[in-house]
């Protein structure tokens, strides 16, 4: 980079420590497989956000020397020398005479982390301004959460924490190089779907900041996407990187690392154990699939009911390449912007070079819908997903196609409560079938807006608010996904418990009933359950 492109961003170095980037699993080593395998927390995710009560390398010294005594206690050890993050029980209580609306505002604060103090040698990655969690479980800022979660903030009025999220990713691509999964050192080998150039058109539509301000970061999240793309020959791969038959290049996910992750240690490795594939394969699959949010679906696995049979490096996705695409137009028409016209024209013509592989390699004509494409077994997924709407969301396809996928999207994945996941049911997976989650239906309704299916996109809306709303009244909160039919019943599968909060559905819930004045979710309040559910 040259000194133009150096960040306009000033920083409160003092509020912000020397990162840390030792994880847990390299930091403890044997005193972490001995946690997580013996399940002393019956969440992987527990130990590895413990705060040590002393110097990491004399607490490894302890365990050494004692580990091998009898009797020894290795819950007692960990409860002596970690501090364990706890939610407190009475944190937030729902009041019954608000309304769903006033109910998220009241959250906000809850889910608000000021980083004032940052615990030392802890696997938080500091930031330099406040920011917003998703809840639960999820105690640190997560990328692509964030965007969904910034349409409510922005709703809210809370212009303060857009600047302040505005900053913090700016800060975190100008340290790192791109955004981790989450602000954790555990996260640092993989990013999230890259959608800081959705977050830039809406900073810039708050008056947060101008758009222009953000192009060294983009520019730098860009490099990292696409690093080693310009060496590769067809059928050749290089970590984000693929080059198809014809030599056009489209991208995967991926982790810089192939050992379990530390968040789900013990669960990585029963799923490779019960795989006949070399376990760092299944590993380096498992990471690439938390790298893409969809962690886990059918839409990566081999067969639908094996999670060991995950794939996800031989699979290109079609929404990571749309978002990709929207990344190249955004840095051409910045750079306009600056005056940088030769720098615009190559991006615009990498931008066309996505969009003809993307519709060479990821729609399917026959179908009417953009699939997955495997690069391995050169040939597309049959699977259907709620991915088949980012190219409409983004604003990629052609009219002729988003009728096309409107079309599939009603007869095939149009549910009671709003848009399907998959049209996988049964993988046990969350993100498949029955379970629906906000930040599809964000882009599946946008994404139809656009193109003017507007009928599907409002059944789209009212069947997600109903679903949101009855469960509301139901049990005084909301939480990360929900079952998309009318039961009211908790969400289910994966790896961990469900979640309440929560960043996300808070976020595009907030900003769908701003959209929808009329909706019975204007009118529903905390804990009075109605007994009817209509679907249009």
């Amino acid at each position: 980079m040259t000194d133009t492109d150096l960040s306009p961003f000033d920083y409160d170095t003092h509020a912000v420590s020397d990162a840390d980037t030792l994880t847990p699993a390299d930091r403890y080593q044997e005193l972490f497989v001995a946690v997580q395998t013996q399940r002393v927390f019956p969440d992987s995710k527990t130990f590895v956000d413990c705060a040590p009560r002393q110097h990491p390398e004399r607490i490894l010294d302890r365990y050494r020397a004692r580990s091998d005594e009898p009797g020894f206690d290795l819950k007692a050890f960990v409860l002596e020398h970690f501090e364990v993050y706890e939610i407190a029980p009475t944190e937030f209580v729902a009041n019954p005479d608000d309304s769903l609306a006033e109910h998220i505002d009241r959250l906000w604060p809850v889910l608000t982390r000021r980083p004032r103090q940052h615990p030392e040698f802890s696997s938080l990655l500091p930031l330099p301004h406040d920011y917003v969690v998703p809840g639960g479980r999820f105690t640190e800022m997560y990328y692509w959460d964030s965007y969904f979660t910034m349409l409510g903030l922005d709703e809210s009025g809370h212009c303060e924490l857009l600047r302040s999220m505005a900053d913090n990713f700016a800060y975190l691509i100008d340290t790192y190089g791109h955004v981790p999964n989450g602000n954790r050192s555990y996260y640092l080998s993989r990013s999230q779907p890259p959608v800081f150039a959705l977050m830039i058109d809406l900073f810039e539509d708050t008056g947060v900041h101008r758009a222009s301000d953000y192009l060294p970061q983009l520019r730098k999240e860009y490099a990292f996407w696409t690093e080693g793309s310009e060496h590769l020959r067809p059928g050749e791969a290089h970590r984000r990187c693929v080059c198809l038959p014809d030599g056009s290049v489209l991208n995967r996910y991926w982790d810089e690392r192939d050992t379990p992750r530390e968040e789900s240690y013990l669960e990585d490795v029963e799923t490779a154990r019960s795989s006949s594939r070399p376990a760092h394969e299944v590993y380096r699959d498992l990471r690439a699939g938390a790298e893409s949010g969809w962690d886990f679906s059918s839409r990566w696995l081999g067969d639908p009911q094996r999670l060991s049979s995950i794939r996800t490096t031989n699979i290109i996705p079609v929404d990571l390449n749309s978002f990709l695409h929207k990344v190249e137009c955004q840095i051409a028409r910045l750079s306009d912007q600056k005056g940088r016209h030769e720098c615009a024209e190559a991006f615009r013509q990498r931008a066309n070079a996505r969009l003809t592989a993307i519709n060479l390699y990821l729609w399917n004509d026959r179908d009417g819908a953009y699939f997955d494409y495997d690069w391995t077994l050169q040939q597309p997924r049959t699977n259907l997903t709620a991915a088949t709407l980012t190219p409409l969301f983004l604003r990629l396809a052609s009219d002729e196609q988003a009728g096309r996928v409107a079309d599939i999207v009603r007869e095939r994945l149009l549910a009671p409560g709003g848009l399907s996941t998959t049209d996988i049911a049964g993988s046990g997976e969350q993100w498949d079938r029955p379970n629906g989650w906000a930040p599809l239906q964000w882009m599946g309704i946008r994404g139809l807006q656009h193109y003017g299916h507007k009928a599907l996109a409002l059944q789209i809306e009212e069947r997600w608010l109903s679903v949101v709303s009855l469960l509301f009244e139901r049990d005084s909160k909301l939480v990360e996904k929900y079952v998309l039919r009318p039961s009211a019943e908790h969400a289910c599968g994966g790896e961990y418990p469900l979640q309440d909060g929560f960043g996300w559905t808070n976020g595009v819930t907030r900003k769908l009933m701003q959209d929808d004045p009329n909706h019975e979710a204007h009118r529903c309040r905390a804990g009075r359950c109605r007994a009817d559910w209509a679907v249009d």
